[in-house]
C-alpha cells in the first residue's frame, strides 16, 4: 500500500521545560498578562507621585530609577510577545479568524445517559449528520497532525468533509467532551497498538485535547515508531506502537513483485515489542489491517505454510484473510496469557479505503466531496471479509479472556467509516511541485476531519464501562 514517513512534525516551540509546560494555557497567558498590566500601572503611579510629591529630589538618581523600571517592562513586555507567538497552547493566527476553533465551555454540555439508552444504543450503525460547530481544532492550532494528513496545507479546497457528526440509529453520541474523557482517564495510561491508521487516530486524539491541554514527549526511545506522551496536569500517559502486523515480521524484500515490500509473517509468534509491555496500560486500542495487503510469506512453527501473492514456485497462494486471521488469533492469544491486567482491550475494527477507478496504484483515487448515506453503500467482498475476520476472532478471545477476569471491548467504526470516502487526504498529502513518490492516500484520514469522530465512540465506551463492568461480575444485582 502506502510507504509515508513516519515522523512526528511537531512545532519547535514545545521544547521549552517540562515546568512551563505544565501550566494551562490559560493560566500561563492570564499571569503574563496581570504581570505585565501591574508593571505599567506601578509605573504610571511611580512616575505621578515623583512629580507630585518629591519635585526637590537629586534629579539624577530619580532618572536612574526610571529607567530601572522601565527596563523591568520592556523586559516583561517581551516575554508577554514571545509566549504569546511561541507557546502551542496559544498558536492561533490573527490574519484569518475563522482559522481559530470555536472557544470551548464545559458547562455547556451536558450529557445524560438514561438507563434504556444504555440498553438498546447501538453505535455502530447510523448516518453521518451536519455538525457546523465542527471542526474543534485546525492544522494552525494543532502541531500532531502527521503531514501526510495535513489536508489544509496543502491545499485541499473543500472544507464541508470536516463538518459532520455520526448519529446511531435511536440514540445520540455526544460530541467529544475532552475535559470529561481527561477526567476520566486522570492517573491512567492508553496505549494504540496497530499501524500507521491507529497512529492517525493517536494524532486526532491529540489535537481534540488540546484544547485543554498538550501532552509532553516522555518517549523511552528517539524511533518514531514507539512514541509515548504525558498529560501532566493530569497524570495521563498517551503512547503508540508500531505493529503492522500484530505479530513477529520481517521485511525479506524491501521491493518484492508490487514495489511494497516481501514480508515474512510469523503468524504463531507474538511481536514482543508490545506485548512485553501492555499489562502497564489501562486501556489498549488494537488495530490493523492494510498491512495485510502487502505480499508476504506466512509462517507456522518455523515453516512456510503458504503466501499471499508471493509469486513463488510451489508455494500455496492463500487469501488475505488467511494470515489476518491467524494475526488476530495470535495478538488476542498473548493477551489473554498474561498472568495478570489490569486494563481493557478494544478492537477498533476495520476502516475500509475508498479507491476509485482503479487501485492504489494504479490511479486510483478518492475525489468525493460528501459522506454516502446508509442506503448508498454496502459492505462487501474484502471490506466484508476483514470485518467478519476479526469479529470472529474478537468473540473467541473476549470468552477466553472472561475466564480470568480480563475484559474486552469492541470500538466498531466500520459501517461509519465505510461512508466517509470524502474525508480522505488523496493527493493533499504534499505540494503538487514536490518531487516525491507518493500515491493518492485513500487509506489515511484528513485532520481535522471524520477520524475525530473514533474519540466520540471512545468516550462513550469510557462513560459505559463502569457500569457494564459492574453488571459482568454482579449479573443478577
Amino acid at each position: 500500500m502506502l510507504i509515508f514517513s513516519n515522523k512526528f512534525h511537531q512545532n519547535p516551540s514545545i521544547n521549552i521545560s517540562s515546568t512551563c509546560l505544565a501550566l494551562s494555557a490559560r493560566s500561563l497567558f492570564h499571569a503574563c498578562t496581570l504581570l505585565s498590566s501591574f508593571l505599567v500601572q506601578s509605573f504610571f503611579t511611580f512616575m505621578s507621585l515623583k512629580s507630585m510629591e518629591f519635585p526637590l529630589r537629586n534629579s539624577r538618581q530619580s532618572i536612574i530609577n526610571t529607567k530601572n523600571i522601565s527596563i523591568l517592562i520592556a523586559v516583561t513586555l517581551i516575554l508577554f510577545t514571545i509566549v504569546r507567538l511561541n507557546y502551542p497552547f496559544l498558536k492561533y493566527s490573527s490574519k484569518n479568524p475563522t482559522e481559530i476553533s470555536p472557544p470551548y465551555h464545559a458547562e455547556d454540555e451536558s450529557i445524560n445517559i438514561k438507563d434504556q439508552d444504555y440498553e438498546k444504543c447501538d453505535i455502530s450503525t447510523g448516518e453521518w449528520v451536519p455538525n457546523p460547530e465542527a471542526p474543534y481544532y485546525t492544522n494552525k492550532t494543532c502541531w500532531a497532525i502527521h503531514e501526510h494528513q495535513n489536508c489544509m496545507k496543502y491545499g485541499r479546497p473543500d472544507r464541508d468533509f470536516m463538518r459532520w457528526k455520526w448519529k446511531p440509529d435511536g440514540c445520540d453520541l455526544p460530541v467529544f467532551n475532552p475535559y470529561q474523557f481527561l477526567d476520566i482517564v486522570r492517573g491512567k495510561s492508553l496505549a494504540f497498538i496497530g499501524d500507521s491508521v491507529g497512529r492517525n487516530q493517536m494524532q486526532s486524539l491529540i489535537c481534540l485535547l488540546s484544547r485543554v491541554e498538550y501532552p509532553i514527549d516522555v518517549s523511552y526511545t528517539p524511533d518514531e515508531h514507539f512514541k509515548r506522551w504525558n498529560y501532566v496536569s493530569y497524570n495521563f500517559t498517551l503512547a503508540h506502537y508500531w505493529t503492522p502486523f500484530l505479530v513477529k515480521a520481517k521485511e525479506e524484500d524491501p521491493n518484492g513483485p508490487t514495489h511494497t515490500g516481501l514480508f515474512n509473517l510469523y503468524l504463531d509468534e507474538f511481536d514482543e515489542s508490545w506485548t512485553n509491555h501492555i499489562d502497564e496500560f489501562d486501556y489498549i486500542v488494537l488495530n490493523a489491517g492494510h498491512w495485510f495487503y502487502r505480499p508476504a510469506m506466512y509462517y507456522e512453527k518455523g515453516r512456510i505454510v503458504g503466501c499471499r501473492f508471493c509469486q513463488v514456485p510451489n508455494i500455496t497462494d492463500f487469501p488475505m484473510t488467511f494470515g489476518f486471521r491467524r494475526a488476530f488469533k495470535t495478538a488476542f492469544k498473548a493477551i489473554n496469557s498474561l498472568e495478570k491486567l489490569k486494563g481493557i482491550t478494544f478492537l477498533r475494527t476495520f476502516a475500509p479505503s475508498h479507491f476509485e477507478n482503479g487501485l492504489w496504484n494504479q490511479g486510483g483515487n478518492c475525489v468525493r466531496h460528501r459522506p454516502f448515506r446508509s442506503n448508498e453503500s454496502v459492505m462487501e467482498g474484502e471490506n466484508l471479509d476483514l470485518y467478519m475476520t476479526q469479529m470472529e476472532e474478537y468473540r473467541v478471545a473476549e470468552r477466553e479472556g472472561k475466564k480470568k477476569g480480563f475484559r474486552f471491548r469492541l470500538i466498531d467504526t466500520t459501517q461509519a467509516m465505510l461512508l466517509r470516502p470524502d474525508g480522505h487526504p488523496s493527493r493533499y498529502g504534499h505540494w503538487p511541485n514536490e518531487n516525491v513518490t507518493l500515491y493518492n492516500d485513500c487509506v489515511h484520514w484528513c485532520l481535522p476531519g471524520p477520524i475525530d469522530s473514533w474519540s466520540d465512540f471512545l468516550l462513550h465506551l469510557l462513560k459505559m464501562e463502569g457500569r457494564r463492568s459492574h453488571k459482568e461480575r454482579y449479573p443478577l444485582a
